[in-house]
């Protein structure tokens, strides 16, 4: 299977930034690690990939981002964090959903997510202690209007998003990718109104992908032959960053009664991971330390 790559570039002279992704892979591996099902799948997906487009598009490079998507769907709440190096990660409230098809003969995620509910991003900087929150209202559940939209009213860029995954058969992600193209000051009426009319009649990313096409080839479809620059290339995965010294830390910090109980009655604990599945176990000295540590602060 080809590479999973973001491409980043301006077009009409720095009117349009415009960014494209192809992350078959990426939405896979989420697929493998949380057992979601075809609907699951293409609404997890979605979500991944609007993280990795927004983080990449907006944060700086020690920043994160956490979006998370509250629907009133049977899927119920996703949470994705994402960074500027091109990595997501992320976890699901009920990875197994699997609807009927929608009217259209396309896998339900509006259905899946719901149109009542909301998303909300959350910025956050290394050494800032009080981190940025933007929340809007879900607009459609079909994620790609919603997260447009928190764009428009959150960070007033006016911008367009486009996500798609495709789910075969078996249940498994065989192609995903998105854009996302952004107004800049000083684009004219024509210059927009020209890029609403090429994104409408846009097929779906995933199709193009399946195609043949490539995240260039999306983007020069996009502006139709009009000025495009490269700026970058980079990789993109979904990457966990858990460690056993990040779950000790967690474990210091709770009630002490609560680590005695593990001490006493269970002689020792597990801690597992909600965005990887990944166990680390601790013993019963290990749980000492950490009750002495705890104790000591």
């Amino acid at each position: 299977m080809a590479d999973d790559y973001l491409v980043k570039s301006v077009a009409e002279h720095g009117m349009f930034r415009a960014y494209a992704v192809r992350a078959t892979n990426l939405v896979e591996e989420a697929h493998k690690i949380h057992d979601t099902w075809s609907t699951a799948s293409a609404a997890f997906g979605r979500a991944l990939i609007g993280t990795l487009l927004l983080s990449t598009s907006g944060l700086q490079a020690k920043e994160g981002m956490t979006v998370k998507i509250q629907g009133n769907g049977p899927i119920g709440y996703m949470v994705i964090d994402g960074t500027s190096k091109g990595t997501v990660k992320g976890y699901l409230h009920n990875p197994h959903v699997n609807l009927p098809l929608n009217a259209k003969g396309k896998i339900d995620v509006s259905g899946g997510v719901g149109k009542e509910g909301t998303l909300s991003v959350t910025k956050m900087a290394p050494d800032d202690k009080t981190p940025y929150t933007g929340q809007v209202n879900l607009v459609s559940g079909e994620l790609g209007d919603d997260f447009t939209y928190y764009l428009a009213q959150s960070e007033q860029i006016p911008s367009s998003m486009g996500l798609s995954v495709f789910v075969d058969e078996h249940d498994d992600v065989t192609m995903a990718g998105g854009f996302l193209v952004q107004v800049l000051p000083g684009a004219s009426y024509e210059q927009i109104s020209g890029l609403e009319k090429s994104i409408k009649s846009l097929p779906l990313v995933s199709s193009m992908l399946r195609e043949g096409k490539t995240p260039e080839d999306i983007l020069r479809l996009i502006f139709k032959g009009q000025d495009l620059k490269i700026l970058d290339k980079m990789p993109v995965a979904y990457h966990c960053d858990c460690s056993k010294e990040r779950f000790a830390n967690a474990l210091a910090s709770v009630n002490k009664k609560d680590l005695e109980v593990m001490i006493e009655q269970d002689h020792g604990a597990e801690a597992v991971c909600q965005f990887c599945g990944k166990k680390y176990h601790f013993d019963e000295d290990e749980l000492k330390k950490l009750l002495k540590r705890s104790e000591s602060k």
